[in-house]
Parts: structure tokens; C-alpha cells; sequence
């Protein structure tokens, strides 16, 4: 006999559901019976956990944004080399593959920001805290002389940060030389130039 979900657990089916038909649909023009079909209720059950779809479709957004910063904070704890930090960060920001919905929806809400203040919203802050993640990373390791850096630390941490970007949308858009350890070495190879530092950490 099948156990009842909890309502926690039941909106999370939802909130996974919700990512799927954004995928399939784009963020813009999902439908309430689009998610439903997606989590396998009928869109009355959904409207009971989420009387408003608006209010679903952003908790959606940010439950993949999560991973981008959230989850890259956990990583650091323990680790007290700022060079090991930087290393562990930037192959963090890329996609798994090409398949990785997280980012093939960040790349889909990039997509609609001009035409969606909430998800322009959404993508600003997300940006702003991966740079100030950076930035924290490259000022200690400038304070240790762990890094000499070539530029300002903002200059560097925004820099990162566009590049994670640029290259995890090459990988998801199936470009058929760029893997994701390919691209961790090409931004490396410029955190190599702009900390002075070899970034040689063992994986």
C-alpha cells in the first residue's frame, strides 16, 4: 500500500513538475494543466497547494538557482586554501552535460528576462551573489598572497562569472567540442592569469 505524501513532500513534486513544463514550454507560456499533466494531478490538486501558478513557477526558479550559490557555499566549508576554493568553485558553475535541466532552464529564464521583471530580478541577484562569492574568494587569497592579482577583484570575480555563463550555455546548446572539463580548463586558465597563482589543486 502506497504511503500518503506529506504536504512538503507534495510540493516539492510540484515545484520538480513545475521545472519540467517550463523545460518543455518555456517559463513564459506554462500553463496550469501543463504542470498538472507534468506531476500527474488534475489542476484543481495543484491549485490547493498553489492557489496562485505565479507563486509555483518562481519558488520553481528558485529551487535551480540554489545549486548556483547555496550549494557552492556549502562546498567551501572545510577548505582553507583560497586557491583550492577557486578551483572547487569554478567547476562547480558548469553544467553536468548537455542535459543539465538546471542550467538549460537558467538559460531559458536569461531568454525572458527582458520580457519578465520578475525572473530579470530573479537572474540579477543571482549574478550578484556569485560575483560577491568570487570576489570574497580573490580578496582573501589577495590578503594571503596566495593571488597577485592583475585586476581588481571585482573586475576578476565578474569576469568568472560571464564566463561560467558563456560556456555553460555552449555545453547545454550541444556544442561538440566543449565538454564540461573543457571549459573548467578554459576558465582556469584565465583564473591562472588574473591570481598569479598555477591552480594546480588535485581533484
Amino acid at each position: 500500500m502506497a504511503t500518503r505524501k506529506s504536504r512538503s513532500e507534495r510540493r516539492a513534486d510540484l515545484i520538480e513538475a513545475a521545472r519540467r513544463a517550463m523545460l518543455r514550454h518555456g517559463p513564459d507560456g506554462v500553463l496550469l494543466n501543463q504542470v498538472a499533466e507534468q506531476a500527474g494531478l488534475t489542476s484543481g490538486a495543484v491549485l490547493y497547494h498553489y492557489p496562485d501558478l505565479s507563486d509555483l513557477l518562481l519558488e520553481a526558479n528558485q529551487a535551480g538557482m540554489e545549486r548556483f550559490y547555496e550549494a557552492r557555499m556549502r562546498r567551501l566549508e572545510g577548505l582553507t586554501d583560497p586557491a583550492e576554493q577557486l578551483v572547487v568553485t569554478i567547476r562547480s558553475g558548469l553544467p553536468t552535460d548537455a542535459d543539465d535541466a538546471d542550467v538549460r532552464l537558467l538559460c531559458e529564464l536569461g531568454g525572458s528576462a527582458g520580457r519578465n521583471r520578475v525572473y530579470a530580478a530573479l537572474l540579477t541577484s543571482l549574478y550578484d551573489r556569485q560575483v560577491s562569492m568570487y570576489r570574497t574568494i580573490l580578496d582573501t587569497g589577495s590578503a594571503l598572497r596566495t593571488f597577485a592579482l592583475t585586476s581588481d577583484s571585482l573586475t576578476v570575480a565578474r569576469n568568472l562569472v560571464a564566463l561560467e555563463d558563456a560556456y555553460g550555455y555552449r555545453i547545454v546548446a550541444r556544442h561538440p567540442t566543449l565538454t564540461p572539463a573543457t571549459a573548467a580548463e578554459l576558465i582556469l586558465a584565465y583564473a591562472r592569469q588574473a591570481t598569479s597563482n598555477p591552480l594546480q589543486v588535485p581533484a
